[in-house]
């Protein structure tokens, strides 16, 4: 729901304290001169066929606004499939999605400014009296500031706005007393406890009876927000403050604004989607213009059309030019991390970008507005409407369409600055998609696939203020709208403010500096507006010609992957290797990868480094395709660490002499036993042959009825698992084959299927790292006979002791019982190996088993999720060694950590007696390196 708005803008330079009837002048001479003729190459629209277009919008407006009315007022939205409205709480939870729910009649509110455009006039005063009359802003319900924000603040702004010029007309409103501006003000204070940071970010989320982080508020403990939910606010809390002489509401929205310009990224001058409310630590740190950060930049360059304070167009054209330079890549616009510009962060776009094109015209750059709009319609005229996500060949990645106005936005932008006909065209084709596909007896439904065009029962409040005020200007001559639409400023929910506020109670307002003029080092952009005669100097053809090239990308993109699998199958050449069918160890693939200039590098841990230069490779067309890969590998590696994130599992070993106290962190696998749901398996251990289980074992009796041991590699791992099951096999342990891998210091690892069916595999299968894996191995040389426990978590040692299997084995003395780690630990994804000393039964040996407590565990303590630092490759530091007694934990904070040489398979079982002093301060290090690895983290 961003906007590019209306009014003076298009980056033009006035005087800072310019009088009001000058900004308005600036602004009509922007669009009305920009407006004056029509670029060639389209036909003129008649004015009946205008006519009959703008009609058609008013219509369905009547439709989706009459059905709400009628089936769903006073509820928050209409649910136009089973036609009533949509009440927080009693319908299913949508997650974040229902905190724009605050059930103060949201669709009325967020409508009131469109009833105006729309020349509904009566219409919108019964509207204002029901607000008044029904309307209760003292709820007990948790909601979204922003959302709040721009839907029903700036409803109500936008309504009072109008409201004082029908008013002024002397035909309607009449009695109006400013009452809906009671109501802004009203909230607005609500809105003012989230700011209760010492940063000056707000929460996310307050609930409008309670405030924030009282008991009954049920809100107030989120550390993080994304840009735009705080960087979206100085519209319509300046508005706020401008029409009640209440400073403080401005006052709170510059100290937000300001914040999270200091804390841009100072090389890229990129700001990351999600931001810590209390440190202005980035939490997420791609930067691009859709989703999350899209209305911040929007409202930097609203805030000086509306505010006249030079100093945010300084800001916004900073951040614009760090756009330009690393996220746009014409026609696209692609997310990119901001400490590492040049690298893509991901290979989709979002649908909220489409409001970028209109942005982009309010600033005056219409070369790539005009690019990538043409590029978003393609994507349209493919699939009907935008899906909510798509990627860089234009296939769908999200198959929603919640009825989005953003390119309808853009859309109206762009014929006023170009008057080319071509726009709408464009417009009549979302009329016609909207009611061919969207159109339901009770309003409009949004669409679940734009592939099948199925319906979702929802109809966003954002439809009715949004598309059709932009669908009716798009074709209304200036003698339609009963007002100058020019005199007012469209906030990211098009509710309209009026330009006279920018001399109205200023006091508050920041002067520059410098002069009243800003004389900014911005040679790279024009100060001037986009009219016709700077767009198209000489040439009638100019946006013509900037479409045309892009005409088939769509059909042209999306099939090419079919397209090239055809010709090279017909050339008897074989297909480009995608991502999803990669094997490492298959060398038909890596010198595909080598001819594609790809790289594979093997890493301590395990894991596998992929690095392409286009240069290295055979051809242009094979370093396209190594392009692909790459991007495909990154997207793969992405989805499947948000999709399947499983917790850790335990590898506990139970024999004599370890009795519990040693646990192994092992990964999970994506099949078989899930043991978070049955109980523990326990069993003996015996290696299988051959080693990597990737064939028929040979040796069925050794492993029948006790959990095998396989190495990893040469085969699927479910291939593994079921070569084992079939040798009689309770249970499988995957060891690593990397040497010196451990969890001390690589993420953890989760076994994937083999993409087929894997229910036939009926036992639990658990993988360890190298370290891990030789530490049971060691036990075996040395004590033949060893049991495990495979378990979700480490059982407890007194419940192992008490087994009946144990009751011949030798008890260990009380002065060396070893606290286990705690089932909160082993859930919370910590990565340990725990180990005890303790003298071996034979005479002159001795056993020294190292304790590990994993960098997880203590970023977890301090605050980091472990699913986070469990999915990127880290350093871990120098781990320290612990031996002699053990004595309890809850006593002393002990950290024991294997030594550089125990990653070693033969592991030493040596004596060695460590300082506690010298223990704390090893912690204390590690804690605050990784609490420093956590905050680097993308």
């Amino acid at each position: 729901m961003s906007g590019a708005g209306g009014g003076r803008g298009c980056g033009s330079r006035v005087p800072q304290r310019a009088p009001w009837n000058l900004v308005a002048a600036t602004a009509a001479l922007c669009l009305v001169s920009a407006t004056s003729v029509w670029t060639a190459g389209a036909a003129p629209m008649s004015r009946e066929e205008k006519q009959r277009l703008g009609n058609q919008v008013l219509e369905m407006f009547d439709h989706a606004y009459g059905n709400y009315m009628e089936h769903a007022y006073p509820a928050d939205e209409l649910m136009p499939l089973t036609c009533r409205g949509r009440v927080r709480g009693q319908e299913p939870s949508r997650g974040d999605v229902d905190d724009a729910l605050g059930k103060f009649s949201l669709t009325l509110i967020d409508s009131l400014d469109t009833l105006v455009v729309l020349n509904k006039t009566k219409e919108f005063e019964d509207a204002v009296r029901k607000v008044l009359r029904d309307v209760n802003l003292d709820n007990d319900v948790v909601v979204s500031v922003f959302e709040t924000n721009i839907r029903v603040l700036g409803g109500l702004l936008g309504g009072h706005s109008l409201a004082i010029m029908l008013k002024e007309k002397g035909e309607y409103m009449q009695w109006y007393n400013d009452e809906l501006l009671q109501m802004a003000k009203q909230l607005g204070y609500k809105l003012l406890p989230a700011f209760n940071t010492t940063s000056g970010l707000p929460y996310p989320r307050i609930n409008l009876k309670f405030g924030i982080r009282k008991p009954e508020a049920r809100t107030g403990t989120e550390t993080d927000t994304c840009t735009a939910c705080a960087g979206t606010l100085i519209l319509e809390f300046a508005a706020l403050s401008r029409f009640t002489g209440a400073t403080i509401f401005e006052e709170y929205a510059r100290k937000a604004l300001d914040f999270l310009w200091e804390k841009r990224q100072r090389s890229s001058n990129l700001v990351g989607v999600t931001i810590n409310i209390h440190t202005g630590d980035w939490v997420r740190k791609d930067s691009g213009v859709g989703a999350g950060i899209d209305s911040y930049y929007e409202y930097l360059l609203k805030a000086y059309v509306l505010l006249g304070d030079d100093s945010f167009l300084e800001r916004f054209n900073t951040h614009y030019d760090a756009i330009m330079r690393y996220i746009s890549q014409p026609p696209l616009l692609l997310d990119v991390h901001i400490h590492k510009p040049m690298l893509n962060a991901r290979t989709w776009m979002d649908a909220l970008l489409a409001f970028f094109p209109g942005l982009q015209v309010l600033k005056g750059d219409i070369r790539p507005a005009i690019e990538t709009h043409e590029m978003l319609y393609q994507v349209i005229k493919k699939h009907n409407f935008l899906p909510e996500a798509f990627t860089t060949d234009f296939r769908v990645h999200w198959a929603q369409h919640p009825l989005r106005p953003e390119f309808a936005e853009s859309t109206y932008f762009l014929y006023k600055a170009t008057g080319d006909p071509y726009y709408l065209e464009v417009g009549k084709t979302l009329i016609e998609n909207l009611n061919k596909y969207a159109r339901v007896p009770c309003g409009f439904a949004a669409m679940k696939d734009v592939r099948t065009g199925s319906h979702e029962d929802r109809m966003d409040s954002f439809f009715l203020a949004e598309m059709f005020k932009y669908l009716y200007l798009l074709f209304a001559d200036k003698e339609d709208i009963i007002f100058d639409v020019e005199d007012y400023i469209f906030t990211t929910e098009a509710h309209l403010l009026p330009l006279w506020l920018s001399t109205t109670n200023q006091s508050i307002s920041k002067k520059n500096t410098t002069s009243d003029y800003t004389e900014l080092d911005d040679s790279n952009f024009d100060w001037t507006c986009p009219n016709t005669q700077i767009l198209f100097p000489n040439d009638p053809l100019y946006a013509q010609s900037i479409r045309e090239p892009l005409k088939n990308v769509v059909d042209k993109s999306c099939p090419r992957g079919i397209i090239r699998v055809e010709e090279s199958f017909r050339s008897g050449a074989k297909p480009p290797l995608r991502a999803r069918d990669f094997m490492a160890t298959n060398p038909e693939h890596l010198e595909i990868l080598k001819k594609m200039g790809v790289s594979l590098i093997h890493l301590k841990d395990g894991r596998v480094q992929l690095v392409q230069h286009a240069i290295q490779a055979a051809s242009s067309i094979d370093a396209e395709d190594g392009l692909r890969f790459m991007q495909e590998m990154i997207e793969l590696s992405s989805q499947q660490q948000k999709e399947q994130q499983l917790p850790p599992r335990a590898v506990q070993i139970v024999s004599h002499p370890f009795f519990g106290r040693v646990v192994l962190t092992a990964g999970p696998a994506q099949f078989g036993l899930d043991l978070s749901k049955h109980k523990e398996t326990r069993g003996f251990v015996a290696s299988s042959k051959p080693y990597n289980g990737c064939s028929e074992l040979t040796n069925p009796e050794a492993v029948m009825g006790k959990i095998a041991l396989i190495q990893r590699g040469q085969c699927m791992f479910a291939e593994k698992a079921r070569n084992i099951q079939n040798a009689g096999a309770i249970g499988g342990i995957v060891i690593d084959d990397n040497e010196g891998s451990s969890s001390d210091t690589a993420p953890l690892f989760q076994m994937a299927g083999d993409g087929k069916d894997t229910d036939d595999i009926k036992i639990p299968m658990l993988f360890l790292f190298s370290k891990e894996g030789s530490i049971i191995l060691d036990a075996m040389r040395e004590y033949e006979e060893v049991e495990v426990l495979l378990s979700d978590k480490a059982k407890d040692r007194a419940a192992i002791l008490k087994d009946p299997d144990m009751e011949n084995e030798e008890q260990p003395s009380s002065e060396n019982d070893f606290q286990n780690q705690s089932a909160e630990q082993m859930a919370s994804g910590s990565q340990e190996v725990d180990l005890v000393d303790e003298e071996s039964p034979e005479e002159g040996s001795s056993n020294s088993h190292p304790d590990s407590s994993s960098p997880a565990d203590r970023d977890s303590a301090a605050g980091g999720p472990p699913s986070e630092q469990n999915s990127h490759p880290t350093e871990s530091p120098e781990p320290t060694r612990l031996d002699g007694e053990c004595t309890d934990l809850d006593n002393q904070l002990e950290q024991q950590s294997d030594t550089e040489e125990d990653s070693n398979p033969n592991v030493s079982w040596g004596k060695k007696v460590q300082p506690i002093d010298s223990i704390l301060a090893d912690w204390n290090e590690d804690i605050e390196a990784f609490e420093m690895m956590e905050k680097d983290e993308l």
